[in-house]
């Protein structure tokens, strides 16, 4: 099992879960984060950080094979994020919406930390 980011995370980037993480193992792109699933060691303490509830289990039934592609595929070419840094001024708006990732996600890389 590992922890995976899902589409609740796209234009929030709140980040409060990059600073519990003990491995570093978040990967920041323009407006969406991702969890490296071969470094995350299963703790689950970035889950309950997240304040749009964007992190879960592998193994949930909404986590579906589509979330784990994504976050393995971007892992890999993102930088490495260990510090929490400022959400976009306008994430609370995106805060409740459904369906961000087709409409919002940018395959471009955040500046990392």
């Amino acid at each position: 099992m590992t922890y995976i980011v899902t589409d609740a995370c796209v234009k929030c980037k709140f980040m409060d879960c990059v600073e519990v993480c003990p491995v570093d193992c978040f990967y920041e792109g323009e407006n969406f984060l991702v969890i490296h699933p071969d470094e995350c060691i299963d703790c689950g303490v970035c889950e309950p950080e997240c304040p749009v509830d964007a992190i879960k289990p592998d193994t949930e039934d909404t986590a579906d094979a589509k979330w784990l592609k994504i976050n393995t595929e971007f892992a890999k070419i993102w930088p490495n994020i260990s510090r929490k840094g400022e959400p976009p001024a306008d994430a609370d708006a995106f805060r409740d919406e459904t369906g961000k990732f087709e409409k919002y996600f940018s395959p471009k890389p955040g500046s990392g930390s």
